[in-house]
């Protein structure tokens, strides 16, 4: 008989954005002193589980991607630090997130659920043309996220709003 744990479980944070087409959670197993490999184990287990075409890592770092490849996810690597690019970065992670996800699910994590990640959500609710304006993209995501967002997660709005196609 198999246990539950290896059925995986749930990453942390998880929450589809586009039902089975974008989601986000923090980064697998956890960030700083409170990661636990077996938890980044259970969780990758889960992704495989459940589908998930590609995962989009946000974090400064590369941390564990090689996990990924040994279990047999696709990911890709695009930190997201700040705007200094003039948007370069941000765009390059919406187009991925559309192009992708028209194709399979995507799942972005960075070390938590941030206003790093919920500037993206956001900026992707309005660069894609989901919603019609900033205050619209800054309520669905404030709900959908159980969150506020601050002033980095503005910013990046701001900036998506500006890379419009």
């Amino acid at each position: 008989m198999n246990s539950k744990w290896s059925e995986g479980i749930e990453p942390r944070g998880f929450r589809w954005v586009i039902t089975d087409r974008f989601g986000v959670c923090e980064r697998p197993g956890g960030y700083g002193a409170g990661h636990r490999r077996v938890r980044r184990h259970e969780e990758i287990i889960w992704l495989n589980r459940n589908n998930i075409g590609l995962i989009l890592s946000i974090t400064a770092i590369p941390y564990n991607l090689h996990d990924y490849d040994e279990h047999g996810l696709s990911y890709i690597h695009l930190p997201y630090v700040d705007n200094s690019d003039g948007g370069d970065r941000l765009k390059e992670i919406l187009t991925t997130i559309r192009d992708r996800s028209a194709q399979s699910s995507v799942l972005m994590h960075h070390d938590s659920i941030g206003d790093r990640v919920s500037g993206v959500v956001a900026g992707y609710l309005l660069w894609s043309g989901l919603v019609d304006d900033g205050l619209e993209s800054i309520t669905i995501t404030e709900r959908l996220l159980a969150r506020e967002l601050g002033p980095l997660a503005r910013e990046i709005l701001s900036l998506a709003q500006q890379l419009k196609p």
